[in-house]
């Protein structure tokens, strides 16, 4: 089965499979399923042609994939552009939201070419 260009696996139960869509979490895929009449446990395999084309119409209803990268990517941009302070972080690769970096997200924040760091503590040498 495929939606918005993606695939979706046929192992997968429908409500965790039709979050491979970006745009689309869990709660949005419970509420289109829902919509749609169609169990939640269903495997894509299962379903009918008709109820197929009754969720990409749903799907269809909302900003999905490409648009919805464009849309974000625009939004970042944006506040690059204007020089704001968020715009910033992001062109840095650091966190927008004020989250403290001295000891978390190590690994977004530029360190002098290390990645992590250790505990402080040098380890004793054996003789």
């Amino acid at each position: 089965m495929r939606i918005s260009g993606i695939t979706i696996a046929e192992k997968k139960r429908l409500e965790i499979g039709l979050t491979d869509v970006y745009g689309i979490g869990r709660a949005r895929a419970q509420k289109i399923l829902d919509e749609a009449g169609i169990d939640r446990g269903k495997k894509p395999g299962d379903l009918s042609g008709a109820d197929e084309n009754k969720i990409r119409e749903l799907i269809e209803g909302y900003t999905t994939e490409g648009d919805l990268r464009r849309h974000v990517s625009g939004n970042i941009k944006r506040l690059k552009d204007a020089q704001s302070y968020r715009g910033s972080r992001h062109s840095r690769g650091l966190p927008t939201r004020g989250q403290r970096t001295k000891t978390n997200s190590r690994t977004a924040r530029p360190y002098k070419g290390k990645k992590t760091m250790g505990s402080g503590k040098r380890k004793v040498e054996k003789k």
